[in-house]
């Protein structure tokens, strides 16, 4: 039954849904999301190189360079949610360091990750490193073991080698 258009809005539940598909996933063990990062963090630092040389040579004209990786530089910050929040969008919360620790970031709103989710789960990054660390240790102690990217960005990390392995049984 549709809302008269001039009466209130209603509520609706739309996640429990989705909740319920996601239901029993294998989570991803603390040593796969610290190899996942730090693997994305790498090829971040090795996407921005380029970009930094490339800026400060041949846009600002500066023939000293003095490039220094660090959290204090706008350019630096820039470069890394644009490359988690491209990487999670474009890899359906795929990024290259997860696939390398065979995990994956899933919406607990959504089937996909949608644009505003993945620059979501970079800022979180950002929240967890400002923590001083306590946004990735909140692993330990949440029952779905979600960090502050994960909270941020209503995600949850799971392990895919185990996902492809019950269903390898389950078809048996």
């Amino acid at each position: 039954m549709k809302d008269k258009p001039d009466a209130p809005r209603r509520f609706h539940m739309h996640e429990t849904s989705r909740m319920l598909a996601l239901e029993g996933l294998p989570l991803a063990a603390f040593w796969q999301r610290l190899l996942g990062f730090f693997a994305d963090l790498l090829l971040a630092v090795l996407v921005w190189i380029p970009l930094e040389f490339s800026l400060r040579r041949y846009l600002l004209h500066q023939n000293e360079l003095d490039l220094t990786w660090n959290f204090h530089e706008p350019g630096n910050i820039v470069v890394m949610v644009l490359y988690w929040a491209v990487c999670n969008y474009v890899g359906d919360g795929q990024t290259p360091g997860k696939w390398v620790a065979r995990t994956k970031a899933m919406s607990l709103t959504s089937e996909r990750m949608g644009v505003w989710q993945s620059v979501e789960r970079a800022l979180g990054y950002g929240a967890a490193v400002l923590e001083g660390g306590l946004g990735f240790v909140q692993f330990f102690w949440d029952r779905n073991r979600m960090c502050a990217q994960d909270r941020l960005a209503e995600t949850i990390v799971v392990d895919v080698r185990k996902r492809l392995k019950d269903s390898d049984a389950s078809a048996v």
